[in-house]
């Protein structure tokens, strides 16, 4: 009986052991697995309306690293998969949960054979009504559409717009397109050698520009000194553009009819920020309940419609683009070397 006593108790203490072991592993793995990515600055809360956008307990991750300089931030949905530029070494590189980040095409925005230097490659990247990658190429100076393949993908773009009045464009920046075809753009001149001084630059000033879905090329307004993010509203009566002028850091909103812009205003001025924190206004994303998401000095800004500013994702980084997946859950960030994502509340 004792020696059966025993048996029993080792059993039992050999069970007990083997669960302690099982759940120390689990625990572990799913340890692993919620911290998969790691983190990224602060989310900082200046109205409770944010909590309705992005909860409190919501992390900037970041998805990959060690760029130059990120910018244009796309979701593909067909694809399921983020496409961002990586400016100066010319590159686009494409993210998916599965495969991490990889290149995706080079060259992105030069594609001339005379070596140069500065920010040649593609910036602002969208898609078009038929599913196409529109690029606005800094080095070529134009907007493109991409015409490779999405599976073996290869440089091949084609011009849809490239001069204003017979002068080539200085370095499309940003680009929206309309639901009727419309294609918005910025023109500042971050991707000449030179900047604005730059002797090949052929237009006298930095432009905002609607190229119509028939062909005709409009200028919309040249009173933005260093015009950057362009947006435009849920309901397509406004459009929005950030003013990357470090004298001058605003986000500017138009009223929109019929194609032609009017009533421009200030709708936020960042400008006393400039130096203290790191960025400019820059690139932007509209959400479909209104809310506007703008990187500036620190981060992003998150705007109400009506301009409020709700709160701010400070990244601690110069923080270039931001973009929201097809429903409206995810927010993705390009800052200086950074992808960064967020998932949002709304």
């Amino acid at each position: 009986m004792r020696i059966i006593a025993f048996l029993g108790i080792c059993i039992f203490l050999m069970c007990c052991g083997s669960n302690t072991s099982t759940e120390s592993t689990s625990d572990a793995e799913t340890e692993t697995m919620t911290n998969k990515y790691k983190s990224l600055g602060e989310l900082v809360k200046m109205d409770p309306g944010l909590d309705k956008i992005i909860s409190p307990e919501a992390e900037m991750e970041i998805l990959s690293e060690g760029y130059d300089w990120t910018e244009g931030p796309l979701w593909v949905p067909e694809h399921q998969m983020l496409l961002f530029s990586d400016i100066p070494p010319n590159s686009i590189f494409k993210w998916t949960e599965e495969g991490g980040a990889e290149l995706f095409l080079k060259p992105s925005g030069y594609t001339g054979t005379t070596p140069r230097g500065g920010e040649p490659g593609s910036n602002g990247l969208i898609l078009d009504a038929e599913g196409n990658l529109v690029l606005c190429q800094h080095g070529d100076r134009q907007m493109a559409r991409y015409t490779g393949s999405w599976d073996n993908p290869s440089p091949s773009y084609e011009t849809i717009v490239g001069q204003y009045e017979g002068k080539r464009f200085n370095s499309p920046n940003d680009a929206i397109y309309a639901s009727n075809g419309d294609l918005f753009f910025t023109d500042p001149p971050y991707g000449l050698e030179g900047n604005v001084d730059d002797p090949a630059k052929e237009i006298p000033f930095q432009g905002v520009y609607r190229y119509s879905a028939d062909g005709e090329l409009f200028l919309l307004t040249d009173s933005i000194t260093r015009p950057n993010g362009i947006g435009l509203s849920p309901t397509e009566d406004k459009l929005y553009v950030a003013s990357s002028d470090p004298n001058k850091a605003i986000w500017v909103v138009y009223d929109l009819n019929n194609g032609q812009i009017s009533n421009g205003k200030i709708f936020h001025d960042a400008t006393d920020l400039v130096g203290e924190q790191k960025g400019l206004p820059d690139g932007l994303a509209v959400h479909s309940n209104g809310t506007i998401f703008a990187t500036g000095p620190g981060g992003v800004y998150i705007f109400s419609p009506e301009g409020k500013v709700l709160g701010k994702l400070m990244t601690g980084q110069a923080t270039s683009n931001c973009t929201i997946d097809e429903e409206g859950k995810v927010l993705y960030i390009t800052a200086d070397m950074f992808l960064v994502r967020i998932k949002l509340a709304v």
